[in-house]
């Protein structure tokens, strides 16, 4: 089963995957990205500055202006 990091307010995200058959993981820590295939994040959290510190290598994808739908479809793209 493909596992999928979400950030906590995204919760009709979560939803959405887990009908899907994701599994999804609450992103509250870097440590929780380590065993994931994708991250949602939510936007609202962007550095200003664009400089990032983050070792994850997976796909990153923002959620900010999209339905919970749009998301799915990326997430599956991106990990299917």
């Amino acid at each position: 089963m493909k596992k999928v990091g979400v950030e906590s307010t995204l919760t009709d995200v979560t939803q959405a995957l887990q009908q899907k058959g994701y599994e999804t993981v609450e992103l509250k820590e870097e440590s929780d990205v380590h065993s994931c295939d994708c991250c949602v994040i939510s936007g609202q959290d962007k550095n200003v500055m664009g400089m990032q510190d983050s070792s994850y290598q997976g796909s990153v994808i923002n959620a900010d202006g999209q339905s919970a739908e749009q998301v799915c479809k990326q997430v599956h793209n991106k990990i299917d």
